[in-house]
Formats: structure tokens, C-alpha cells, sequence
């Protein structure tokens, strides 16, 4: 008898905790994994780039999650601030404002399980959050076990370039989150010997690693209302370089979405898109 009335004050102890809750989320991808642990009437404040899911968009904003308003920030105030690992010291100058921060790391698939914990844990969503880890971690592993059977290919991911060129050319290297999800999906990252996570590479070094595939969202950044045609001009702007084997088999993709982005508990979504690029004859 003992025991359940402790482990039912302990529930209702969470539960009271978890509705006192006002939270600020600074990047999307924090955004998203409230959401996904059932947190989202906890939240009284987004960054301006949280618009998964839709309700995330009707919420406050406190600026871009760089540099977010701090003044909009404490003047909601929340119980609890979390933001993205931030190299101009966002956590110090929020606690100089009394406030309480969580700073995660979520660059990569094992600092992204971690993340879900550590979240968890600082909002009485501990149960939840495991449950999540479990499941994000059987997707991919879903997948993984789905590419291993397939051929691999050479990938190059585009994160950003000069706008209407190729130019300014800036991909996914590997300390980035996105060289482990083309791994998990069957691709081999033609720059994953850059050790930088978003290295600057000229055309001729594309050239050079002549990859199979290219995705390209170097001029969707904002991935809202990206049009089909915005998508063709990006092929287009390859159609000249034949000499690389992804233009000579059409294998150019331009891609507009939040999933290759934002590391997040959407990283499954990311993945399985990755799989359909890389291996369309896969049924």
C-alpha cells in the first residue's frame, strides 16, 4: 500500500510540475521534441522559424534562435529557456536575467537521444521521452537494416550556396547531423572526410568527388512555400556540369524541408527520405 501511494504522489507530483510549466524554445528542433512529448500547451514562446507543427507557428515569437530578443524573452515569463548549444554565451546573458536555461547538444544521433532524456528529465516527461528514444532508435534502425542490403551511393548534400549559381558551395561534412542520417539511409557522403560539420568546397572539388547523387537546399533555407519551379531552376543550374555522374543520370534533387535540418524526432522522416533518393529501384 505504501509504495503505490508513493508512486502515485509521484505521479501527480509530475504532473502538477509539468502543467506549472511556461517553456521558451529557441530553435525548432526544440520545438519539435516538446511537441512530440506532449508538451506543446507548455509553450509560451518559438524562435521565427518553428513552424512544426502548424500550431508551433501561432505561438509568440522571440526572434531568430542566433539572436533571439531577450527582452521579448523574460517578458513571458517562462520557468524554463532551452536553447541550442550557442557559441555567443545565449545561456550566461539569459541567467543574467534570472532565468532558468537548459542548453542542448543536438548535433548527431547520440546527442539527439540525449537531448530527448536530458528534456525529459528537466520536464517531468521522463516516461514519454524514453518511449520516443525507443521508437526513433527502431526506425532507423528499420532502415538501416533496409539500405545494408543495398547497393550504396556516393551523396553530396548542398546546405547553402550563392543564390541562382553554384557558387559559394557549402555542404554537409562529417561532423554534421546529416552525414550520419545518409549513412543510416545507405549513402557514403563524398565529403565526409571534411572534418568541419558545413565545409565551404569549390565546384572544382565536386568535380573532382563526382558524386552519384546530389540534394540541394542551398536556396531553401526557408523552406516555407518553396514552389515546384523554385525546385527546377536549382536542377537547372547543374544541367551544365555533365561531366559529374549525378547530372549525367539525373539524379539532381532539390529538396525544401524542415526533416534534413532541424535534428529533431523527425530525424526518421529524414532518413526514410534519404532512402528514397538514394535507392528508387527499393520497393
Amino acid at each position: 500500500m505504501l509504495t503505490r501511494l508513493i508512486l502515485a504522489f509521484a505521479i501527480f507530483s509530475s504532473t502538477v510540475f509539468a502543467q506549472s510549466l511556461r517553456i521558451v524554445s529557441t530553435a525548432p528542433s526544440i520545438t519539435e521534441l516538446l511537441y512530440a512529448l506532449g508538451l506543446g500547451d507548455r509553450i509560451v514562446g518559438v524562435d521565427r522559424f518553428s513552424h512544426y507543427p502548424a500550431e508551433a507557428a501561432k505561438k509568440p515569437q522571440i526572434g531568430d534562435y542566433a539572436a533571439p530578443n531577450l527582452e521579448a524573452i523574460a517578458q513571458l515569463k517562462p520557468s524554463l529557456v532551452i536553447i541550442p548549444t550557442n557559441p555567443v554565451q545565449l545561456r550566461q546573458r539569459l541567467e543574467a536575467l534570472h532565468l532558468r536555461v537548459l542548453e542542448l547538444d543536438q548535433e548527431g544521433i547520440p546527442a539527439l537521444y540525449k537531448s530527448f532524456r536530458v528534456v525529459g528529465e528537466a520536464t517531468g516527461s521522463r516516461d514519454r521521452a524514453e518511449k520516443l528514444t525507443r521508437d526513433v532508435q527502431s526506425q532507423l534502425a528499420a532502415i538501416q537494416a533496409k539500405s545494408a542490403k543495398l547497393k550504396q551511393a556516393r551523396v553530396m548534400f548542398v546546405v547553402a550556396r550563392t543564390p541562382g549559381s553554384l557558387d559559394g558551395l557549402m555542404v554537409a561534412g562529417e561532423a554534421s547531423y546529416l552525414n550520419e542520417i545518409i549513412a543510416i539511409a545507405g549513402g557514403v557522403n563524398v565529403f565526409k572526410d571534411a572534418r568541419s560539420a558545413y565545409p565551404k568546397v569549390s565546384l572544382e572539388e565536386v568535380l573532382a568527388r563526382n558524386p552519384d547523387v546530389i540534394i540541394d537546399m542551398g536556396e531553401m533555407a526557408d523552406t516555407v512555400g518553396v514552389s515546384d519551379a523554385q525546385k527546377s531552376k536549382v536542377v537547372g543550374l547543374w544541367s551544365r556540369m555533365s561531366s559529374i555522374g549525378a547530372v549525367r543520370t539525373r539524379r539532381v534533387h532539390a529538396v525544401a524541408s524542415d526533416i534534413f535540418v532541424v535534428p529533431g524526432p523527425r530525424v526518421v522522416d529524414a532518413a526514410q527520405a534519404f532512402f528514397t533518393l538514394l535507392h528508387p529501384e527499393a520497393k
